[in-house]
């Protein structure tokens, strides 16, 4: 198989070991490495050799936050907004061509809306990653533990990296060589100190499948659920329990006075446009990062207007039938924080909250419940684990920190007398306070694929390969 790629009787395809250096690898496969597939697919026909690429990820499957997957959940960007139409929407990956090949074009079109719901979006993904899975240029189930330096030129430079990754299923571990490594593994859920380690506690990430064997295991029984957060995940959680369980008793912790809704006004909308990228980046530090708190709010800690709109109405007829609050089966609770959490004696979770302005002495409160969700983010530092072993080719101004600063072009800024220029080690989806809001979004995913293809083959062929697209420096 291509790519030193096999598949068992399952049909699951492996790789193994192999010291012919690959062109590219991906670290990954979400859909930022997704996107970059996709635009070096486009630019087949403009890079002469035809470049070797490899993707590992570590899931079983093709995923796009599965736990997440909510029964009427919408996309909170346009589809427009794929992994191809912006880059070039004469594409076979674009979403509209998606809808006709699966038929469903002018159905779609009747819905007269650009928000398509979660669960066909991922579709929409999965039918891009399966062209490639085709390929046998996909493994699953290999989980990257480190990234070192391989081979070295008569300079002494280094002109590939070599790559570890284990099998999940197996335990065993491959090795391969690439002369220009992507590291893109998305985020770890973040879940707060004083709430870890608590048996009925989860991350929203892991929702959609922990709710469900809930439902198996406490059938009948009347539950108590809370959930900590005021985002968009911790909404959509708090509207999902109050109508899968008509009986149980759902508080949404929220540290804010109310729900706020997300700006997506056309205005602020432009701050997902791929040339704001160029602004950001260039912007003295400082400036950056009050820019960057300044443009949170569209996407941190706040809901679509649709969705708030949803739950007020329902909590007004809560309101219909009993004017006092804390008689309501589902509640919102403002302005507090999660100071500590315990397991009871009853195996569920009490929580002692707090006022969550730090500088007030308000009253405590302990709430008991059954199950405890938290939306509360996720952590995008797993590339420094990753490489570790490449810290001592950093320029020596960050060496001392450790640092894996990236250039414009998404590039690692490491030492040009250890690492030749023919080899580079790039970062996706973990450059918010770099590159912007956008970086950890779908908004500029198929820009920003064709801007890495440019950056990493057009030095190779000395020209743009990605029609439209300039190579930045």
């Amino acid at each position: 198989m291509h790519l030193n790629g096999h598949s068992n009787d399952n049909g699951r395809v492996h790789a193994h070991s192999s010291d012919e250096p690959l062109d590219l690898l991906c670290i990954g496969f979400g859909p930022a490495s997704l996107a970059i597939a996709i635009a070096l697919h486009d630019t087949e026909n403009t890079i002469t050799p035809s470049p070797s690429a490899l993707f590992l990820e570590k899931q079983p499957q093709f995923a796009w936050h599965a736990g997440m997957q909510l029964p009427g959940a919408k996309m909170q960007i346009s589809f427009l907004k794929d992994l191809a139409t912006p880059r070039d929407p004469r594409s076979k990956f674009t979403f509209i061509n998606y809808l006709f090949e699966k038929r469903r074009l002018n159905q779609f079109i009747n819905l007269s809306t650009f928000l398509p719901t979660r669960v066909e979006y991922e579709d929409y993904l999965r039918w891009c990653a399966s062209h490639f899975e085709e390929e046998g240029k996909v493994v699953y189930g290999m989980e990257v533990d480190s990234v070192r330096p391989g081979s070295k030129n008569a300079a002494g430079k280094v002109t590939n990296w070599e790559v570890t990754a284990r099998d999940t299923a197996t335990g065993n571990s491959v090795t391969r060589r690439a002369r220009h490594v992507v590291i893109a593994v998305g985020g770890r859920p973040f879940v707060p100190q004083n709430m870890q380690g608590l048996k009925h506690l989860a991350h929203s990430s892991q929702f959609a499948s922990t709710i469900t064997s809930i439902q198996k295991r406490e059938e009948g029984r009347k539950l108590r659920f809370a959930v900590i957060g005021s985002g968009q995940s911790a909404a959509e959680i708090f509207n999902d329990l109050w109508e899968r369980f008509p009986d149980a008793d759902v508080k949404l912790v929220i540290k804010g006075a109310s729900l706020r809704p997300s700006d997506d006004s056309p205005f602020v909308n432009k701050i997902f446009d791929p040339d704001r990228v160029d602004a950001i980046y260039t912007q003295p530090p400082s400036e950056r990062a009050a820019a960057i708190a300044l443009d949170r709010g569209t996407n941190y800690g706040v809901v679509r207007l649709e969705l708030l709109e949803h739950l007020y109405q329902k909590q007004y007829m809560q309101r219909l039938e009993s004017p006092d609050e804390t008689t309501w089966r589902c509640r919102i609770i403002p302005n507090r924080t999660v100071l500590s959490a315990s397991q009871s004696v009853n195996s569920g979770v009490v929580l002692r909250l707090g006022d969550a302005d730090e500088t007030k002495r308000g009253a405590e409160e302990e709430v008991e419940v059954d199950y405890v969700f938290t939306a509360t983010g996720y952590v995008r530092n797993a590339h420094e684990n990753i490489l570790s072993e490449v810290r001592h080719l950093l320029p020596e101004d960050l060496r001392k920190e450790g640092k894996f600063n990236v250039a414009r072009n998404y590039r690692v800024k490491l030492d040009v007398g250890e690492v030749d220029g023919g080899a580079g080690v790039w970062l996706q989806g973990c450059n918010e306070g770099t590159h912007g809001l956008s970086d950890t979004l779908l908004s500029i995913l198929a820009v920003r694929g064709g801007e890495l293809v440019n950056s990493i083959f057009g030095e190779v062929s000395g020209e743009v390969v990605c029609e439209g697209l300039s190579s930045p420096a």
